[in-house]
């Protein structure tokens, strides 16, 4: 029995509740248990992706002709949140990176052709997805990339380096963003290319050792005079920022709903270990001025998490979010830190020793407070459109 858990808002359907049932018994069941040999390996297996294929989880979002579930962005945050209540953030950040942030841009842009060769794999977790965007001097500045691609009769000849890459050592399909128009100015002259594991010229280099997210492969890769077929090129030429920006939106709409699965969790756990640690002739639950600390952190993720489901909402009703998700992924970020180090605080020298869950979870929170978008970048784009 959960001792913390969140009301449900009115807004989900049945189907989506049946969905996070089936998912949040598949964490508890097939990825808590085995997680921890993950962690120490740094790879989630094929396998994991299979069986959430074969359930349907990793195409949800994706049209049912291609092995889909024609479903919207309110599946993707009950993905991300219940995935998130494992504790182990790698494992969340490698399902939802192939489900939600790499593999959508072939299902949004790609031809029929694309669609049919790429989509079905990825879907049943026999091909796994990474999105390649990250330089060793471009994160967020995304126009700011110096991959190039040129063109090569009917094809392109691929150059350059990608870092910090999700997915980069054991995926099979990498979407690429390159400068295919060196003239262009800003946020002109990207597009986007489909790479695949083998080709000629496209080797992995380092593994990451990461501070957290330990679950999850992250890499660094390099093209060296990699040869793509015309067919490789995804959307239209010259608009791959425009596609990328778009993305983002889920990507940051799934980072605020794993970050309220997390806070969730912390709050669960913590409230447990408060109600049997003794202190002073009684628990830390039987004195106000502890657990009132935990109150309040869960009002903070209550809030949090409604965000998160208003811009679910808005998203599905086709209304432009930009301003709406910065704030999310800027706040529910930003909260997932302050909820995780109060739950270790709270938990004493116990949350400080290596292996237990509350201070993996720290460690794993850091980095959603600049993946896919820093806090600074997020209240930027807030404030232009005040």
């Amino acid at each position: 029995m959960n001792i913390f858990e969140f009301n449900e808002p009115n807004i989900l359907s049945e189907e989506l509740l049946m969905i996070r049932a089936q998912i949040r018994r598949f964490v508890d069941e097939r990825i808590t248990p085995r997680a921890d040999a993950w962690e120490q390996s740094g790879h989630i297996p094929r396998e994991l992706f299979q069986e959430l294929g074969a359930l349907g989880f990793l195409g949800m979002r994706h049209a049912s002709q291609y092995g889909g579930g024609d479903m919207g962005s309110m599946a993707s945050v009950i993905l991300g949140e219940e995935l998130a209540r494992c504790s182990y953030g790698g494992v969340a950040a490698a399902i939802t990176v192939h489900s939600d942030m790499s593999i959508a841009h072939i299902a949004h842009r790609g031809t029929p052709e694309q669609k049919e060769r790429f989509l079905p794999a990825a879907c049943a977790g026999d091909k796994i997805g990474a999105i390649c965007v990250t330089e060793p001097h471009a994160g967020s500045d995304v126009a700011g990339i110096k991959t190039r691609a040129v063109r090569d009769g009917d094809g392109w000849i691929l150059n350059g380096g990608k870092t910090f890459i999700t997915n980069g050592v054991y995926g099979d399909i990498y979407v690429v963003a390159a400068k295919t128009d060196i003239e262009a100015k800003g946020s002109r002259g990207i597009s986007l290319f489909i790479v695949e594991k083998g080709m000629p010229g496209f080797t992995v280099g380092t593994k990451f050792d990461k501070h957290g997210w330990r679950a999850s492969d992250t890499a660094e890769l390099f093209f060296d005079d990699l040869r793509l077929p015309a067919e490789n090129l995804l959307g239209e030429e010259g608009k791959g920022f425009y596609y990328i920006m778009s993305t983002f939106q889920n990507e940051r709409l799934v980072a605020g709903a794993m970050s309220v699965g997390q806070c969730a969790k912390a709050i669960e756990l913590t409230a447990d270990y408060m109600k049997t640690r003794q202190a002073f002739g009684k628990t830390l639950w039987d004195q106000p001025v502890v657990r009132n600390k935990l109150a309040w952190l869960a009002a903070k993720a209550a809030a949090a998490r409604a965000l998160v489901y208003s811009c679910a909402q808005m998203i599905d009703e086709g209304k432009d979010t930009v301003r709406e998700v910065s704030m999310l992924k800027a706040y529910a970020c930003e909260t997932l830190q302050e909820v995780v180090h109060g739950c270790l605080q709270l938990h004493g020298g116990t949350g400080f020793i290596i292996g237990t869950p509350i201070e993996r979870m720290t460690r794993d929170a850091r980095i959603l407070t600049f993946g896919g978008g820093a806090t600074e970048v997020m209240l930027e784009e807030v404030a232009k459109r005040m």
